[in-house]
């Protein structure tokens, strides 16, 4: 998943930003993909494929840290999470 195809998906709003709602969202729905930054803390990310092989979905790692992420995103903050949306 590339920086464009990110921000493609944040303006047609089909995504969830952040660790703990992409956990709850995982859990309640059936997103498209899953995108971690590559700087993501360990404990975090076996959380995540954990869930994403229980789940069976895609996950991917961005090429990228947490605070790249977040400029994508448009935040002012670091981003570890991203849920696209079905």
């Amino acid at each position: 998943m590339n920086e464009e195809e990110i921000k493609n998906a944040i303006k047609s709003k089909d995504i969830i930003i952040g660790y703990r709602k992409a956990i709850k969202f995982i859990k309640t729905d059936k997103p498209k993909m899953i995108i971690i930054a590559n700087n993501m803390p360990e404990k975090m990310k076996k959380e995540i494929e954990i869930h994403a092989k229980i789940f069976n979905l895609d996950m991917k790692v961005f090429d990228g840290d947490s605070k790249k992420l977040g400029i994508i995103c448009g935040k002012p903050y670091p981003v570890t999470t991203i849920v696209l949306k079905e």
